[in-house]
């Protein structure tokens, strides 16, 4: 493929955005002691608390073996709770701690400054379109 290829290429351009993307969070975040993943499970608990492990790690995009080493690290952080036993089933559904929710909202701060960074070339109608046309090509993978 050349250059000029590459650059008309929408997988190519969505992981140069993925890239930098990630890039731009993991340095925002180290200055609240969290990786992107950290932030993403923090952020998904924030809105849907009870989730379990393979819950989490669909939304979060990981393994439920990463996802599983990820909550152990925040449990052990003070920033995620889990029962030691099911209450149910085999899940142990997770939640935020006070310090979680804490930590969450600081960060969340500075992740959503890094989106606006972002979208900055776009106009609002754009941005939305262009989450929209995301959206569609993601379930037209998906399906």
């Amino acid at each position: 493929m050349t250059q000029d290829e590459l650059g008309r290429s929408v997988g190519y351009q969505l992981k140069r955005v993925q890239a930098a993307l990630r890039a731009a969070m993991d340095g925002v975040l180290r200055a609240h002691g969290l990786t992107t993943p950290q932030y993403s499970c923090l952020d998904v608990l924030g809105q849907r608390p009870g989730l379990s492990n393979a819950e989490l790690a669909r939304a979060v995009f990981v393994t439920r073996q990463s996802m599983n080493v990820l909550l152990q690290h925040l449990q052990e952080a003070g920033l995620v709770e889990r029962p030691s036993t099911a209450p149910s089933g085999r899940a142990l559904p997770a939640r935020l701690t006070e310090a979680g929710g804490r930590r969450l909202a600081a960060a969340k701060a500075d992740v959503l400054a890094v989106e606006r960074r972002m979208n900055s070339p776009l106009a609002p109608d754009q941005a939305e379109e262009l989450a929209r046309l995301l959206a569609r090509m993601a379930e037209a993978l998906t399906d």
